[in-house]
């Protein structure tokens, strides 16, 4: 059994959208978390959706859904204090209706709405080998450390660097072990489910992701994604007017 299991407890403060979380942002009539759980919906080896939310947007979530008809969707769950707590939520539920230890859970933000089916496939694939599987793209900015913001005396060579996306993949037996070794050992806010396995001392297996898949967290961001939903619907009408002889 293959879930996805999303998180979208943000509050859009990056995003400078205090009134609406920047998950419920719409762009090309759609909200992007709709966007980011549609990609799962229509996967063909993706069996479940989970979802941990605001708990006072889980009413307005479902409505959404509903209104679009998403499906596959299991579990709606309250998101935690921090993200690491939204994903611990959202994986005991997983956990509830999951057949074995085998299964896979795919850990997603709920605001990426531009992750391909390939990349899906992939992190299948990749997680059904290694047991986990996480996307990156190589690093093309030079990377300086500073512990000030100020002042730097330390680089990073770049092609040793690389930028994690999601969706990350984990059977549940390994991400079951994380998130109880990580209540024992005192760390409760790791960044990402890659992140705690390393802060473990666990290795996690890369493979390739997608530079188009980005995050949406800040105003550029959603610039970004809008010119691209416009740059896509310009390519489908340039089609149809070629077809058409328009």
């Amino acid at each position: 059994m293959i879930t996805a299991m999303l998180f979208a407890g943000g509050s859009g403060v990056r995003m400078e959208s205090s009134d609406l979380p920047k998950q419920f942002l719409e762009v090309g009539g759609k909200p992007i978390i709709i966007h980011t759980m549609e990609h799962f919906s229509k996967h063909p080896l993706v069996d479940a959706i989970v979802v941990a939310c605001k708990s006072d947007w889980i009413g307005y979530l479902k409505d959404l859904i509903a209104r679009f008809n998403v499906q596959k969707v299991r579990a709606i769950v309250p998101g935690g204090r921090n993200g690491f707590d939204s994903i611990h939520n959202g994986v005991v539920a997983t956990a509830e209706f999951s057949l074995s230890g085998d299964d896979l859970i795919l850990i997603c933000d709920g605001v990426r709405p531009m992750l391909s089916e390939k990349l899906i496939t992939d992190c299948i694939n990749h997680t059904r080998i290694h047991k986990t599987a996480v996307p990156v793209t190589p690093s093309i900015d030079s990377l300086l450390y500073s512990t000030d913001g100020e002042t730097c005396g330390k680089s990073y060579a770049r092609n040793t660097m690389f930028i994690t996306q999601a969706p990350q993949g984990y059977t549940m037996e390994r991400i079951l072990w994380a998130h109880q070794e990580a209540y024992k050992r005192g760390i409760l806010n790791p960044i990402s489910s890659s992140e705690l396995f390393i802060e473990l001392g666990e290795k996690v297996h890369l493979f390739q992701g997608e530079r188009f898949n980005i995050k949406v967290t800040t105003p550029e961001d959603l610039i970004t994604l809008r010119a691209q939903f416009y740059y896509e619907n310009y390519k489908r009408f340039a089609k149809e007017e070629l077809k058409y002889g328009l």
